[in-house]
């Protein structure tokens, strides 16, 4: 499951503007966001990924997300950093 990649993750980066930065950059090796966002929110990130040409999981839940990023909020986006 992609929580344990984020737990994992040496660098990530939280928030759907940073990533899209991000991926921008070149500096993203996965994306993971939450279903349960909005879908306005997330298709900014879904359409910088497929630019980039990089993978993007799925996962159920914003506050799970963000509870495995070490925040005390939801989470709609995280990037997992190169």
């Amino acid at each position: 499951m992609s929580y344990e990649k984020v737990l994992q993750a040496k660098q990530i980066i939280v928030g759907t503007k940073q990533t899209v930065r991000a991926l921008k950059e070149g500096k993203v090796q996965e994306v993971v966001i939450a279903e349960d966002a909005d879908s306005f929110i997330i298709d900014k990130v879904l359409e910088a990924a497929k630019e980039a040409n990089v993978p993007v999981a799925k996962v159920d839940s914003m506050k799970k997300l963000g509870k495995a990023c070490k925040i005390q909020v939801g989470a709609a986006a995280v990037a997992i950093i190169c």
